[in-house]
């Protein structure tokens, strides 16, 4: 059977069309097609329907897809950089190694969805909601998360540095092996969070509520957890050297083999409500377990 070329000049035309006047054009409906390799930057396709539409290696750059109908479409390797995505529906696309520098994906909403290896620096992902969501191995430096709202979201492995989670809820998000330093938490809900092994050097943490989030073998130094709630959490074998800790509530929380060594604004309380052992290292440079009245929560003046 023949292939049937897309007549996409004209489809863009009569979209555009009915964007302006829904009685003067046609609303774009390229569901099914196929599109690799297509030159299409800066498509005008808002609210276009391209569902389950493949777009391998195309070139979308600063293309308007802002509440478009993505589901289960393929825009692996697609060039959407500075492209608008805000409120694209999702659910079970694919977007692997695709170049999405400058993006807006804000709003976003969907599950099952592929972002492995893609290029996300300095995108924004404002009020995004989604879930069962694979970033592994992105390259997302800068990235604006505020708001986000992210259940079963796996993250391993990314290079996050400088990424801004203002006031997120994240629940089951594995942050395990992630870059992250000079990242912002403050005001987020953490729920059973895995942080072990990440780099988070000079991360702020300021106010956030976690909940058994697990942080064994994270580098931590110089972070920011003031008024933070922290109940449960294993801290075992983390690098805190240098954090900020005052006004924060530790309920049980899991200090045993981590190093504390110039840790800020302990106080007795604090440390009495935690877990210490013999391989932990405390503010003054002491090996513990931590005793009351022994002043071992003071940092040693240099």
């Amino acid at each position: 059977m023949p292939t049937v070329e897309i007549p996409v000049a004209s489809v863009l035309r009569s979209h555009l069309a009915w964007l302006d006047n829904p009685a003067n054009g046609t609303q774009a409906d390229l569901s099914g097609n196929t599109l690799n390799e297509a030159t299409l930057a800066n498509a005008k396709l808002s609210r276009a329907i391209l569902f389950q539409s493949t777009f391998l290696d195309a070139n979308l750059a600063q293309a308007d897809l802002s509440g478009a109908n993505l589901e289960e479409a393929d825009l692996q390797r697609a060039n959407l950089a500075s492209a608008d995505l805000t409120g694209a529906k999702v659910s079970q696309s694919n977007f692997s190694g695709a170049y999405l520098q400058g993006a807006n994906l804000s709003e976003m909403s969907g599950a099952r969805v592929t972002f492995r290896r893609a290029r996300m620096e300095k995108v924004r992902m404002l009020d995004v909601s989604l879930q069962n969501t694979s970033f592994q191995e992105i390259a997302g430096g800068a990235i604006c998360f505020h708001q986000a709202r992210f259940y079963d979201v796996d993250f391993r492995g990314s290079d996050l540095t400088g990424a801004q989670f203002y006031h997120a809820r994240l629940q089951h998000v594995r942050f395990a092996d992630v870059r992250a330093a000079d990242s912002t938490f403050n005001g987020s809900k953490l729920d059973h969070c895995d942080f072990s092994r990440a780099e988070l050097n000079g991360t702020k943490f300021s106010r956030v509520e976690s909940i058994q989030c697990n942080f064994r073998q994270a580098r931590l130094r110089e972070c920011d957890f003031r008024d933070a709630r922290l109940r449960g959490g294993d801290f075992s074998g983390a690098v805190l050297t240098g954090c900020r800790f005052a006004g924060a509530q530790l309920q049980t929380v899991d200090f045993r083999g981590a190093d504390l060594k110039g840790v800020r604004d302990l106080t007795q309380e604090q440390l009495m409500q935690s877990l210490t052992d013999t391989g932990t290292t405390l503010p003054n440079g002491a090996r513990g377990p931590y005793m009351r009245f022994s002043g071992a929560e003071k940092p040693k003046l240099s």
